[in-house]
């Protein structure tokens, strides 16, 4: 008896914000344990696909392979894309954390999902978890998981709005009571940023650039909100001329990333638009009261709660931590009693 609650114990539940861009795992009395990029490399030898990479070291594959490996993002826009690579990420994850001991029970397993993904989206998502070794998957959705992390009054009669930008949607809910009174998800984050910047410097400079470089601009000198001057601080960039197909290297500044934001971040305020407008009175008040609160990566691109707060007239803030809300918040709802009625099982 005492090695089986011996064991029991060091097993460890688990939590899992598996995000489009990164995967944080949250194991049960120890906390954040994990923080990796959702990406893995795949080798092809003779045929025989095998996991090369997981996490850091396959993202520093992207862009680089030869013909026999590719490194692929196993999630799209929050919901799960190719479920055998994702099944391979959560196992390698699950044996990185708890190594290669073996208990008489496998992890149960939360993971987030966003608010508007199917029915089908959410069994990929509990068939991955399961098929890579949990003993049971339950789910909450992202922006339950990102209010609760962010110490939002979710079990109180009082309405709150969160906006939880990760790197493939944005998910905009007002909540009241522990469950989500409004609720939109807009297939728009970090991801399609990138794109953006990605899609600018080509049409405006004729240079092509990787993701990678992509991301380094966004984190960087990306802006949503155009600099007082017009050009704000500069940087220099590399890629491949489309004129004359060779390297090149040019330097862009902040205005004019801030011009190549400018449409998905409209498309984030015009998501937090119609929340606002879909919200009952009563909820509404308390959010004039309570404010809007900001977590995600997204929240770190620079000026974005600013121009949010100009654009609703609303007090925002960004969360303490908000690269690791949504996993703090889904650890919580495994560990407090007081939220296991957020899980859902289905």
């Amino acid at each position: 008896m005492f090695f089986s609650r011996f064991f029991k114990f060091i097993s460890h539940d688990m939590a899992i914000d598996l995000g489009t861009a990164n995967t944080v795992v949250y194991v049960r009395g120890r906390g954040i344990v994990l923080n990796e990029p959702s990406v893995v490399a795949i080798e092809t030898v003779n045929g025989v696909k095998r996991v090369k990479a997981v996490g850091d070291d396959a993202k520093l594959m992207m862009g680089k392979t030869p013909d026999t490996i590719q490194a692929i993002r196993p999630l799209r826009d929050g919901v799960i894309a190719d479920i055998d690579v994702a099944e391979q990420m959560i196992k390698h994850f699950i044996t990185k954390v708890h190594g290669q001991r073996r208990f008489p029970r496998w992890p149960e397993i939360v993971i987030c999902v966003p608010s508007g993904s199917t029915s089908v989206e959410r069994r990929a998502i509990r068939d991955a978890a399961s098929n890579a070794g949990a003993s049971q998957v339950w789910l909450i959705e992202e922006p339950m998981a990102a209010a609760i992390g962010a110490d939002m009054p979710v079990t109180e009669p009082i309405g709150s709005m969160v906006v939880d930008i990760g790197g493939g949607t944005t998910e905009v809910a007002v909540l009241s009571l522990r469950g989500l009174a409004y609720t939109t998800s807009v297939r728009v984050g970090g991801d399609k940023m990138d794109e953006a910047i990605a899609s600018y410097v080509r049409r405006n400079h004729n240079l092509l650039i990787g993701e990678a470089t992509a991301e380094r601009i966004k984190k960087e000198v990306g802006t949503a909100k155009p600099p007082a001057d017009g050009v704000g601080k500069t940087i220099q960039i590399k890629g491949r001329d489309l004129v004359n197909g060779v390297p090149k290297e040019i330097e862009i500044n902040q205005g004019q990333i801030a011009e190549a934001l400018s449409e998905p971040v409209g498309t984030i305020i015009e998501g937090v638009r119609i929340a606002l407008e879909n919200t009952a009175p009563e909820l509404a008040a308390d959010i004039v009261d309570q404010g809007i609160v900001i977590t995600g990566g997204g929240a770190l691109l620079e000026g974005l709660d600013e121009v949010l707060r100009d654009e609703t007239g609303l007090p925002v803030t960004i969360a303490d931590d908000p690269l690791t809300c949504v996993a703090l918040g889904t650890g919580r709802a495994l560990e407090d009693p007081m939220f296991r009625g957020v899980l859902l099982t289905a």
